[in-house]
């Protein structure tokens, strides 16, 4: 796999955060595994988590996607499981379970500093576009240590087309000259390959389910690595 002519056709690599630079879906696994058990009374943990994830959908032209609107979620959804039985004790547990989701550390994923560094260091402007709570965003990016590497952020409301498409304006790029890497098709790469751009895909190994999509891609502008680690090959740096 190569990538021809990088550095005359890309002007501008972006990254994705949460499973790209750092460790995210697996804390909102860990957290909802906890908040099941602290419903077990009223169903079971398939049946919790199947709700949950229907309130999340529902919500989230109304909170985004985060810590916050997920702990939103995780009372509401607490609320209907139980018929409203649920004891105050128990919300108050699970105010908790979304104040620890949003303290927990910043881990980045294996490589991904060296990536940074020598893309950096080969003249790559490199920006950071990910999607969530402003205020969660801001506050890992500080803890990581990597915010030196990146000439932009962008915190997205959303990843669709027309997001892109704006960033890509305000970054006055034309498409083709745009490379996006993340683990998500459905909000890093499909989104950039449609409107024109190049997608660089690297799967993580657990997803939140919104998340999953089962398309693929057999498109001219569409690479997938195994892990980040590869963009050194990949780039040969």
């Amino acid at each position: 796999m190569s990538i021809p002519n990088m550095k005359k056709n890309f002007k501008i690599i972006g990254f994705d955060a949460d499973d790209t630079l750092w460790v995210n879906e697996p804390y909102y696994q860990e957290t909802e595994k906890l908040f099941c058990n602290l419903l077990s009374d009223f169903q079971s943990s398939e049946i919790i988590s199947q709700e949950l994830l229907k309130t999340e959908i529902q919500n989230l032209n109304l909170y985004g996607y985060g810590a916050k609107g997920f702990m939103l979620s995780l009372i509401e959804t607490a609320l209907r499981v139980s018929n409203n039985k649920i004891d105050n004790s128990v919300i108050d547990k699970i105010i908790l379970l979304g104040k620890d989701l949003l303290n927990k550390p910043v881990v980045l994923i294996d490589g991904i500093q060296e990536v940074l560094e020598k893309l950096s260091n080969n003249g790559y402007k490199i920006i950071l576009a990910t999607k969530g709570d402003l205020l969660d965003q801001e506050r890992k990016l500080l803890k990581s240590n990597i915010e030196k590497y990146f000439s932009h952020i962008e915190i997205m409301s959303d990843k669709k087309e027309s997001n892109y498409l704006k960033l890509l304006s305000h970054l006055d790029i034309a498409p083709e000259e745009f490379l996006m890497i993340g683990n998500s098709l459905k909000s890093d790469i499909i989104p950039v390959l449609n409107i024109g751009a190049y997608g660089l895909h690297i799967p993580y190994h657990t997803n939140w389910a919104h998340e999953n999509i089962e398309k693929t891609t057999d498109l001219n502008n569409f690479w997938e690595i195994k892990q980040i680690s590869e963009i050194i090959t990949l780039f040969g740096l």
